[in-house]
């Protein structure tokens, strides 16, 4: 209670106390006129205007406080400022320079990330990806997946290496991992990657774990479609949705630079033009030999016959 505040007080309770009293005396000297003995009804009287006195005594303070109580309190009490609690290192210039014409800029820059991420208020399977559904097998409606962590990598225990929610480029490659429990072999599973609201990328593929341990989903795409934004992962088994994970990306993604590749080219040179080929005259056919005739063979001459002479 501060000084004010208990000369407010002392003033309503000096007041009250002072029609109490007086009414209570005037009580007492009713009552005591109505006594049969002399003496017993002059204590009464003399009590009842004793306390009239009082209640009047009691009244003349209440106003003299209330003129004069605050200056006089304020005398012996002076006020003081009470301290604020302030920062331990306050930069305060000294001079404020106020420019004359403020100029209003024409552009504004917009930040990439918002802080607040775009919620889906209810996931649901787009029709296009349950067109894709192989698997005939009845979902457990009793499977469970824990949170979403998302990492660049994960060790052998399929453990996230460094897990975060803001991640900044360049990157190559996100992976969602996740832990689960009461999943069929063979049921259709799902995984959704949205960014700002927008379907980016999907897998969808018949359950080949087993019915309880760790996962995971992943997106490798190009490094220049990793773009700035607010991306979310939904998982489900069936049509049933279980979890869904959100993690942002910050900085402008890597534009790939073309490589020239240096192709020979052929120069080419002037071909001569073929002269002209002279049309080939007419060769006369050889004329007919005649056959030779046949040649008679010899006759054999006989030889003499030797004659002896005498």
């Amino acid at each position: 209670m501060d000084v004010n505040a208990g000369i407010q007080a002392i003033i309503i309770l000096a007041a009250v106390g002072g029609v109490l009293s007086a009414w209570m005396g005037w009580r007492r000297i009713v009552r005591g006129r109505k006594l049969a003995y002399f003496r017993l009804r002059q204590q009464q009287v003399t009590r009842g205007w004793r306390m009239i006195w009082l209640g009047l005594i009691m009244a003349g303070l209440s106003f003299v406080f209330g003129q004069y109580g605050r200056p006089a309190a304020y005398r012996f009490f002076p006020v003081t400022g009470t301290a604020s609690i302030s920062p331990t290192a306050s930069m305060t210039g000294t001079i404020t320079l106020t420019p004359t014409i403020s100029l209003t800029p024409e552009n504004t820059n917009t930040p990439s990330v918002t802080d607040t991420p775009t919620i889906t208020p209810t996931p649901f399977m787009p029709v296009s990806v349950e067109a894709l559904f192989t698997s005939v097998v009845t979902p457990n409606p009793a499977s469970v997946f824990s949170p979403l962590q998302f990492a660049l990598a994960f060790d052998e225990n399929y453990q996230p290496v460094n897990p975060a929610t803001v991640f900044q480029n360049p990157i190559q490659r996100m992976y969602g991992l996740f832990s689960y429990a009461d999943m069929l072999p063979g049921v259709q599973w799902t995984a959704l990657w949205y960014r700002e609201g927008q379907l980016v990328h999907f897998e969808t593929n018949p359950w080949d774990g087993s019915t309880g341990g760790y996962g995971y989903t992943e997106w490798a795409p190009s490094p220049d479609q990793w773009l700035a934004g607010t991306y979310e992962v939904q998982i489900f088994v069936g049509l049933d949705w279980k979890v869904v994970g959100r993690f942002i990306l910050e900085g402008d993604p890597p534009t790939l630079t073309p490589t020239r590749t240096l192709v020979p080219s052929i120069t080419p040179s002037p071909t001569r033009t073929p002269s002209l080929t002279p049309t080939p005259s007419i060769t006369p056919s050889p004329t007919l030999s005649p056959t030779p005739s046949r040649t008679p063979s010899p006759t054999h001459t006989r030889r003499p016959t030797p004659t002896n002479s005498p």
